[in-house]
């Protein structure tokens, strides 16, 4: 069983002792920890709740949403739903603020309670620590009888959603209509079964082949959307014709793309296809994390703009494209923020601005993947002992490379030419993440083994 706390939410494996997996008791406590937080800072009594369909979420909302009306609080609950709808529908409602009941593209054993603020935001790292400190201190009174909230439901946030995505200037139903895509939509059994068609069908793609798209919180292969985990998605595209495929994660927040001969797009180039796309209509800045593709900023600067790199975490993301007043942002991991719609990850609104792009530029999927730069990015881990320093380890990588472009925002980033190393600690265990790009596997890999070994000669040398 595993309970992990942050600042960011609450995330466990549903059953065990309290304080160990995510229980009833835990669940209680900390939606009861972010309702008094709420209260606290601003002078709205409203929250609303939606979750995604994994098996424990009908549980846990009523849980939350009981606790959140103990407090006083009225609770707005949209229900099955996604990441980008609830994130919109708290300021559309008024609300103090939102819980996301998802654990991501973790397995179905797994829940969280993601948090939002006023905006529709993830709160800030200080936000989150004042929530666990209320948590930990159980400091939280509950309400009267006569003053406990009210509890409703609403079932048109997701049709408020796609009305808004369709209203977006770049989005072109039209030219979508006139490519009559033939799409597959993989959504693992979860809310996307549902989202990624009603839009898809808003935009007039009449041809959707729907792969696990019950949602019924049965994945039926490991939900996160990497090329080991969509095989089913490619034989289906491979042995028929269609233009492409669509993959979600459970809360529809990361969208992956599978070409017509059912070869991956690639995750990491879901944001450079859609960024590209807005460049070649509005020259402007963007902004991913620093483990992200070099792709994006050879398409910024191309274009006109520039590019910005963020610490890891969407809320860093959203805080450096708010600082540098980008059009278009996001992760390597297939997660579009567009601020013209809403300052978080939305696979929806990627899907329409993505179709817009492959229909005007009258390519298929393989031959638009092409006309981007390549590159290859080397994903390892270095597990160290539990007495090695990890930030005296980092310190003497920046040292050791100092001729060299560093960024020490989050961890250390090298640059060498067009290539690059960025080295993250783990927060919950001795582990350094090694993370290298260019523009040839081979070399990636070189480049990743090269800094391992020099992380290897710092620890024997200190030992």
């Amino acid at each position: 069983m595993a309970l992990i706390k942050s600042i960011s939410g609450i995330r466990g494996t549903i059953g065990g002792q309290a304080g160990e997996g995510l229980t009833p008791v835990d669940v209680v406590k900390f939606a009861a920890a972010f309702g008094t937080w709420v209260l606290q800072n601003t002078d709205k009594k409203t929250i609303v709740v939606g979750r995604d369909a994994r098996i424990s979420g009908d549980m846990v909302n009523k849980l939350v949403c009981a606790t959140l009306q103990g407090l006083g609080i009225d609770v707005v609950d949209v229900g099955l739903s996604t990441t980008p709808t609830v994130e919109m529908a708290v300021p559309e409602k008024k609300a103090g603020g939102g819980i996301i009941l998802t654990a991501s593209h973790n397995p179905k054993q797994w829940n969280a309670l993601k948090l939002l603020n006023h905006k529709g935001e993830f709160i800030s790292d200080e936000e989150g620590k004042l929530v666990l400190t209320i948590a930990e201190k159980e400091d939280f009174e509950f309400a009267q009888v006569n003053n406990l909230g009210k509890y409703r439901q609403s079932e048109n946030a997701l049709k408020k959603h796609i009305k808004a995505v369709l209203a977006l200037p770049l989005v072109d139903v039209e030219a979508i209509k006139a490519r009559n895509f033939s799409v597959v939509v993989d959504a693992v059994n979860s809310s996307g079964g549902f989202a990624v068609p009603m839009l898809l069908e808003a935009l007039g793609v009449n041809k959707i082949e729907k792969l696990f798209c019950e949602p019924d919180g049965n994945f039926a292969h490991n939900p996160e959307p990497l090329p080991e985990n969509l095989r089913e998605i490619s034989k289906v595209i491979e042995k028929g014709k269609y233009d492409l495929g669509i993959v979600v994660d459970p809360d529809v927040d990361r969208l992956a793309l599978v070409n017509e001969d059912g070869s991956m797009f690639g995750e990491e180039y879901t944001l450079v296809a859609v960024a590209d796309y807005i460049l070649k209509n509005k020259v402007g800045n963007t902004v991913s994390n620093l483990s992200s593709t070099r792709a994006l900023r050879d398409v910024t600067e191309k274009a006109g703009g520039a590019y910005y790199a963020a610490a890891v975490g969407e809320v860093n993301v959203v805080n450096m494209m708010k600082e540098q007043n980008a059009i278009i942002g996001g992760e390597g991991n297939g997660g579009i923020i567009y601020p013209e719609l809403h300052y978080g990850r939305d696979a929806l609104v990627g899907i329409a601005l993505f179709l817009t792009h492959l229909a005007k530029s009258g390519m298929s999927m393989t031959r638009l993947r092409a006309s981007y730069p390549n590159y290859y990015i080397s994903k390892n881990k270095i597990e160290l002992t539990p007495d090695v320093n990890v930030d005296e380890v980092l310190r003497q990588m920046e040292e050791r490379y100092a001729k060299q472009p560093i960024n020490t925002i989050d961890g250390v980033k090298i640059e060498f030419d067009k290539e690059w190393v960025h080295l993250r600690k783990s927060n919950t265990e001795p582990i350094i993440r090694i993370y290298a790009e260019s523009d040839s596997n081979a070399t990636a890999e070189h480049l990743a083994n090269k800094i391992i070994a020099d992380i290897k000669e710092i620890i024997s040398v200190k030992a």
